[in-house]
């Protein structure tokens, strides 16, 4: 599983319980088939911080479905020193004499529950040190990463597991096109191991360097393991240039109303043995509905046209007649499911260019509050523009663009283009309205005290000296960064606001997202193997994107 997302709207009286229930669906289904043991990839908290609640009831789960006296069937051949490196306990945890586990879990972080400040630490290490958690993956250098596998064996059957956590997308596309990403393989029976890589990055193209191509990844890899993207896309696909599969188990709870979330949920049971390998797809059954339709208002012109009369209430009756819709599939499919929640997540995204006008989704959302879960954002009124129909600019092209621009003017010496698209991605992906003044005020207060402290008053020596300081090593800029989110952060919640406010947005895009539908046994991938004592941490070939 990845992308659990514990504690998300932890405070909402309707959705406040849903993280936590699946968590326990989850770990539950693992007991139930008696699972050697769990893979997590990533994010398994949604806050850095993680609330008093929220570590509670993860400990009191892992400890009634981990910890037991069943016997573990696996051994792990490899050096634990290395493997389990940001630990005083470097070792696996059911090889701990004061520890009775029944079921190891291993997790890499994700991009939500990244280790920070200067101890590098996360909530998940606060798990590793009460015994219940196996944290691996976490890379300390920024210049260079390689990747020790922590290597199983069952009977005949060999497992190296890789992992790797969450590391910023542009870093980690410099690190592999500079070859600075090495993935070491056994130096003994290299053709006899099923190689496992759990990954927590933006497999989608977000930008030119914002993702990672699934073709740098090596090619003796046998199943990528894929988090961060919450699609659910667990049947595996085959990677026809580097011949390995790739599984997207998606996420457990739907933290956006975005088409991705509307897939429906699951979790694999991934059997192994020798090269084969099967992935049973397990629906999860404590998962709250969700539905999203989109609606063009422009193409209902039998109907009603922006000069109709009264033709803003002809829309409203049109927009109550599609969430009615969606609320009887829903009760439709809740049938015979009890441990389904009762109220599902409804979106309708209403696009009005042409002309017409919005209606209060204040008074239209008064009419479901007592039968959908997110009454307040039911509605979304977008406008597609003309332009977006012809060109896909990124958020990270537009700040590359525009601090080109600003240094042949000489301006904008405080900020620096990774600083800014760093703060534009909060605000986008996570919503931390903060993020970009944060990022201006920190390094604003930064500079000022900077100048003091040399006792710069005249305006050519404060230029040199801001141009000077803003020569930053990637450790310094990376830190200040995350001082001035953290901010941004701790100001939302210090007004309350835990929820996405659903405004009315220019953009429409149409996104076809197909449900997960496949086969789901897959065959083993064929090549050949034993090429040396490493892997070489290739670098992408031909184009470039994802296929």
């Amino acid at each position: 599983a990845t992308d659990i997302h514990l504690g998300y709207l932890e405070k909402d009286a309707i959705r406040g319980n849903d993280t936590y229930d699946t968590l326990n669906e989850i770990l539950e289904c693992a007991k139930t088939n008696q699972a050697d043991f769990i893979l997590l990839g990533g994010d398994l908290f949604h806050e850095n911080k993680p609330s008093r609640r929220c570590l509670h009831s993860c400990i009191t789960m892992l400890r009634k479905y981990c910890m037991g006296d069943s016997p573990i069937h696996f051994n792990i051949l490899s050096d634990q020193r290395v493997n389990f490196n940001t630990t005083q306990f470097p070792w696996v945890n059911y090889q701990d004499e004061n520890l009775n586990i029944s079921i190891p879990v291993f997790s890499v972080h994700g991009n939500h529950d990244d280790p920070t400040g200067a101890e590098g630490l996360c909530a998940l290490d606060l798990l590793s040190a009460s015994g219940l958690i196996n944290h691996f993956g976490h890379s300390q250098s920024v210049e260079s990463i390689e990747i020790s596998p922590i290597l199983m064996q069952k009977g005949n059957t060999k497992l190296a597991l890789y992992g790797l956590g969450s590391i910023p997308d542009e870093r980690l596309y410099r690190m592999f096109v500079n070859n600075k990403v090495t993935m070491l393989r056994p130096k003994e029976d290299q053709d006899k191991w099923f190689n496992l890589f759990t990954i927590h990055q933006n497999r989608s193209k977000h930008g030119p360097t914002n993702y990672i191509p699934e073709q740098f990844l090596d090619d003796f890899l046998d199943l990528v393991v894929w988090g961060h993207e919450h699609e659910c896309l667990i049947t595996p696909t085959r990677n026809e240039q580097q011949l390995f599969y790739v599984t997207q188990p998606g996420s457990s709870v739907a933290t956006s109303l975005s088409p991705g979330e509307a897939a429906k949920k699951h979790i694999g049971l991934l059997k192994v043995k020798g090269h084969k390998m099967n992935m049973q797809k397990i629906p999860l059954k404590t998962v709250r509905q969700f539905f999203i339709q989109d609606v063009v208002l422009a193409d209902y012109e039998d109907l009603f046209t922006p000069d109709t009369p009264q033709v803003t209430k002809k829309v409203e009756d049109l927009c109550y007649a599609k969430v009615t819709e969606m609320l009887e599939q829903a009760e439709r499919e809740r049938l015979g499911c009890p441990l389904t929640p009762e109220k599902p997540l409804i979106r309708l995204r209403v696009d009005y260019s042409g002309g017409f006008e919005t209606f209060s989704t204040s008074r239209f959302s008064q009419k479901f509050v007592d039968r959908v879960a997110n009454p307040k954002d039911i509605i979304h009124f977008l406008r597609r523009r003309e332009a977006m129909d012809q060109q896909d600019t990124q958020v990270e092209d537009l700040v590359k663009q525009y601090f080109e621009a600003a240094e042949q003017k000489g301006q904008l010496s405080l900020l620096t283009e990774q600083g800014m698209g760093k703060a534009i991605q909060e605000f986008v992906d996570k919503d931390e309205k903060d993020a970009i003044q944060e990022l201006i005020t920190y390094q604003l207060e930064k500079t000022q005290r900077h100048l003091q402290a040399r006792g710069v008053t005249t305006e050519q020596d404060i230029d040199a000296e801001v141009r000077e300081d803003s020569k930053k090593n990637t450790t310094e800029e990376d830190n200040e960064i995350r001082e001035a989110m953290n901010r941004a952060k701790a100001h939302r919640l210090e007004r309350g606001d835990d929820s996405v406010d659903a405004g009315i947005s220019d953009e429409f895009a149409d996104v076809n997202m197909d449900s997960d539908e496949g086969s789901v046994p897959f065959p083993a991938p064929t090549r050949g193997r034993g090429r040396g004592g490493r892997g070489r941490g290739g670098r992408g070939r031909g184009r470039g994107e994802l296929s």
